[in-house]
């Protein structure tokens, strides 16, 4: 026998501390054969017997005195590295989760969630793309999106719906637009955005899209944001990330019409299995905090 006997390992474990076959079979739910069995496979792996046979049990031979700590020792370790593993498994959540929403949103209201429930610690994976939940230890994401992704479960959060923002310094120096085609002769953020197109048709202006004045090639909302605030010109970004600095009055709100692509954010994960206790806390708090 070139390898040694896995199985036996746990079996002898048996054996050794309860002295006797009929009781490690019981323990482990083999039979008696079975138990034997395993303990000849091992006894042939060492080149010696590890167990004197009584007629009411067994005792360790001088190979198994010398044997059984070792295995014991290292089936506990295995055992605590195991329970490690799973108890960080149970207390760290992983979000996957687009950037501008982790950074305007979510980082907000997380303490929210570590205060309610402070044994889970929650880890952000800052990234657009769709992941692999399984393979890459993610329990759920945010994503944007008209909600069907095949294998997800999906539940809205927020519209994705956006319309111009400016500062009030900005609008100050500039005059504040008093019809959505006036936009035209403004500093517009990432004016190439198809975003600009979508909310100026459904804003009502016709023809062809001017634009006078020059813009900024920036591809992240929070960037565009960050540029309107210190007064870089117009932003075209969601509504529902950037409420916060409409209700404070640091951005303002220049027209009603608010354009859509009909993608909304969605908390995401893997439908059809059961969910763990700290995703479900984490899904019916995010749901009751995109409600509120």
């Amino acid at each position: 026998m070139s390898s040694l006997p896995l199985p036996a390992i746990r079996v002898f474990d048996s054996v050794a501390r309860l002295q006797n076959f009929t009781k490690a079979a019981e323990e482990l739910n083999m039979t008696q054969s079975a138990v034997s069995y395993q303990i000849k496979l091992l006894e042939e792996f060492a080149g010696a017997p590890l167990f004197h046979r009584h007629a009411r049990g067994v005792s360790l031979t001088g190979k198994g005195e010398l044997v059984a700590p070792v295995i014991r020792r290292s089936l506990a370790e295995l055992g605590e590295t195991f329970r490690a593993i799973r108890e960080e498994q149970n207390s760290v959540l992983v979000v996957s989760v687009i950037h501008t929403f982790a950074s305007n949103w979510l980082t907000p209201r997380i303490v929210d969630f570590q205060t309610r429930f402070p044994d889970i610690s929650v880890r952000f994976d800052i990234t657009s793309r769709l992941v692999d939940f399984a393979a890459e230890g993610i329990d759920c994401g945010v994503r944007m999106g008209i909600g069907h992704w095949p294998g997800l479960k999906s539940h809205l959060l927020l519209p994705g719906g956006f319309t111009p923002l400016a500062s009030p310094a900005y609008l100050e120096k500039y005059g504040r637009p008093q019809k959505p085609a006036d936009l035209l002769n403004y500093h517009l953020i990432t004016p190439d955005d198809d975003w600009w197109q979508v909310w100026f048709r459904q804003a009502g202006v016709e023809g062809p899209l001017v634009m006078t004045k020059p813009g900024f090639g920036i591809d992240t909302q929070q960037i565009i944001a960050n540029l309107a605030l210190s007064g870089g010109g117009v932003a075209l970004v969601s509504v529902g990330i950037f409420q916060t600095e409409i209700d404070s009055g640091r951005l303002v709100q220049l027209f009603d019409t608010c354009a859509s692509t009909g993608w909304d954010y969605h908390l995401v994960y893997p439908e059809g299995r059961q969910l763990s206790p700290k995703l479900r806390l984490f899904r019916d708090w995010i749901l009751e905090q995109a409600g509120a």
